[in-house]
Order: structure tokens, then C-alpha cells, then sequence
């Protein structure tokens, strides 16, 4: 697959640089590997969760079918296992000696990602439950309602001493401890004016996420990028930022969103 290329000019304000890259992230990863060696201090991933099967849920009050695209149909337990391992021992390559990754999901793929994770020997640093006040009601009535998902945060390896900002978090969290459960919306309406993706997240929760484990002008890699979020975040918070979308269209909210910041 060609990979187009995509710069957008230096923040202004808080001089971060920012690329999207379009194309498929194994092949975008490789690429940028051979020609960067270690580069990353932190990756966010918010991977697909192969849940477009045909069902149906509620969206704004109408029953709607969840099937997002091509890119989120499951191929098999075995072979979206295989994926995950891919494209996570590649983020591992990219990562400097002590980065780390935060990848999140729901019930459907992070029990791979975890034990994709423990296969090529990365470090498990935390189990974070990201719970949401206002889930979907569920329509089968047959199970509990679904209102979270989980991020797993992990270092390159058991070698890596990673950044973890504490006293930020503590002063965030009214001086205390904070906990690894994270209560927060989905996203709001002004999140979406430029368009939406079907699991955009909350920049609430990116924010957060980067204060935690990076220090401003590291160098953050989003290999799924989708609407651009963790790069809208990266130049709120003054950190540079590469992302990897394989979807033209999504490339293109991505760098309205960012530019408009």
C-alpha cells in the first residue's frame, strides 16, 4: 500500500511538530523504523475492536447498526490475535528504552492486547477503567450494559524506567492518590463540529493520559489515529505528534481538528 504523507505546519503557540501519515500502520511502521531507530517516548493506540459483525445499538435514541468498516471486522480469534501481536511488536521497535504505550478497548480485543503485551515481553504497568456516566442503554436486555472500557499501560520491557508524572495526577485528583478508575463523558458535541469517528474518544481523557506519562516536547505516536484526537491533545499540552490512519477520509477531520486546535 503507498503511503501518502501528509505535514501540517508548526503549532504557532506551543511550537509542536505535527504529521499524519496515510497508510496502513504495519507497513507505515516498518518504513519509519528502518529510517528512525527508536524514536517514540510514549504511544496512545486505540486499535480496532473487531466489532462490526451486524449487530445493532442505540445512538441518540435509535437502534443503529454498529459496523463501522472493513477495518473493524473480526477475521477470526486467531488472525486478530496475529494483527495485534503485529502491529504491537512494532510499536515496541519504535519506542525509546524507557517509553511506554497505553492501548485501549473494550471486553472484545483487550484480553489479546494484554496477552500480545505478555508475549513479546513488555511490562504491565496498569489496568486503567475508563467508565462512562452515559452508556448506550443495551437493547437485548439479556446482559449488564456495557459502560466501560479498559487501557492497559505498558513499558517497552522490565528494563525501561518509565516517566510516570504522580504529583501531577495527585494534584489533579484534589491531592490524593489517583485511582485507576476514570469516570468521564463521551465525547461532547463540539468534539464532532468537524465530523465524527465511531470510536473517537473523549479529549478529556487523552489530556489526562498524556499529563500522566510524557513531559511536554516528547515525541507522542498514535498508530490508529482516527479523528485526530490524540494530536489535537499533543498540541493543547505542547507535545509533538505523528500519527498513522489508513482511512483517507478520517485523515482529513484529523487535520481540520488539529489545525482549527
Amino acid at each position: 500500500m503507498k503511503v501518502i504523507i501528509t505535514t501540517l505546519s508548526y503549532a504557532k503557540m506551543n511550537k509542536v511538530y505535527q504529521k499524519i501519515l496515510q497508510g496502513n500502520c504495519l507497513k507505515v511502521l516498518d518504513d519509519f523504523y528502518s529510517k528512525n531507530g527508536k524514536f517514540f517516548d510514549f504511544i496512545y493506540a486505540d486499535p480496532p475492536y473487531f466489532l462490526s459483525n451486524g449487530g445493532i445499538t442505540c445512538q441518540n435514541g435509535k437502534m443503529v447498526k454498529v459496523d463501522k468498516g472493513n477495518w473493524d471486522k473480526s477475521k477470526g480469534a486467531e488472525i486478530n490475535h496475529e494483527f495485534n501481536i503485529a502491529w504491537l511488536t512494532r510499536c515496541q521497535k519504535v519506542l525509546k528504552p524507557n517509553g511506554t504505550i497505553m492501548v485501549s478497548g473494550t471486553l472484545h480485543v483487550i484480553y489479546s492486547i494484554g496477552y500480545a503485551m505478555q508475549q513479546i515481553n513488555m511490562k504491565i504497568l496498569n489496568n486503567i477503567t475508563w467508565q462512562k456516566p452515559n452508556p448506550p442503554p443495551n437493547l437485548a436486555c439479556r446482559n449488564f450494559t456495557h459502560s466501560t472500557e479498559t487501557i492497559i499501560w505498558a513499558a517497552k520491557n522490565n528494563k525501561s524506567k518509565h516517566l510516570f508524572n504522580y504529583k501531577d495526577m495527585k494534584l489533579l485528583n484534589n491531592n490524593k492518590q489517583m485511582k485507576d478508575v476514570w469516570t468521564m463523558t463521551s465525547p461532547k458535541k463540539d468534539e464532532k463540529k468537524f465530523g465524527r469517528h465511531p470510536t473517537q474518544k473523549p479529549i478529556e481523557l487523552i489530556n489526562r493520559i498524556l499529563l500522566a506519562t510524557t513531559k511536554e516536547q516528547d515525541y507522542v505516536l498514535d498508530p490508529f489515529a482516527g479523528s485526530g484526537t490524540t494530536g489535537l491533545a499533543c498540541k493543547i499540552n505542547n507535545r509533538n505528534f505523528i500519527g498513522i490512519e489508513i482511512e483517507k477520509n478520517y485523515v482529513s477531520l484529523s487535520k481540520k481538528r488539529m489545525q482549527a486546535g
